[in-house]
């Protein structure tokens, strides 16, 4: 077990296949780092072509803060304490910043699932991070993605049975469902 573990996602609906990429890292530090990509999307919208959900309020509908609350929630509901993990800010479309955010030596624990995970994983190469490959998925492989979590509330279709259940009451405390569907998605 190292000292301390990295983890980043955009976690736009944090989701139940979110909690098993934290989870797997989770097992294997003793403190984890949790970033938050795409924290702002105006400051550090995408810059890779194969970032195709860092740009738009319709991929990104949810705060950073907003968040940082339900992956806080979702923890404590998984019976992870709040001394084994910080939730930080993950600038990915701005890699040179990366270091700055992150502690020295961790290792950055990545899922493969896509060619833009390929390229995150080559971008924490190319900074000399340490990484370690928790998985390689293919896209079928990969399950339930915050994508099809905001299609189904969208279009007023089950959704809660694929989050957890402080992620459910949260965004319906926080109208979240409301702002989703306002958006206007067009899913095809």
């Amino acid at each position: 077990m190292v000292e301390t573990g990295v983890i980043h996602g955009r976690f736009q609906i944090f989701h139940l296949k979110h909690m098993e990429y934290l989870l797997a890292a989770k097992m294997r530090c003793k403190k984890l780092f949790i970033g938050i990509t795409h924290s702002d999307i105006v400051a550090y919208a995408a810059t890779s072509d194969l970032d195709m959900h860092g740009t738009t309020k319709r991929d990104n509908p949810l705060t950073y803060f907003e968040r940082f609350e339900m992956i806080q929630g979702a923890l404590a509901d998984f019976g992870v304490t709040r001394e084994e993990y910080e939730i930080i800010p993950f600038p990915i479309s701005q890699p040179d910043l990366i270091p700055q955010y992150v502690p020295k030596g961790a290792t950055h624990y990545v899922s493969i699932c896509s060619e833009w995970d390929e390229e995150q994983l080559r971008i924490l190469g190319d900074l000399g991070l340490k990484t370690e490959v928790l998985w390689r998925k293919s896209p079928e492989e990969k399950g339930i993605t915050g994508t099809d979590i905001r299609k189904f509330i969208a279009e007023e279709k089950e959704w809660k049975q694929y989050v957890p259940k402080t992620v459910s009451e949260y965004i319906t405390k926080n109208e979240i469902e409301t702002r989703i569907r306002s958006l206007n998605y067009l899913y095809e």
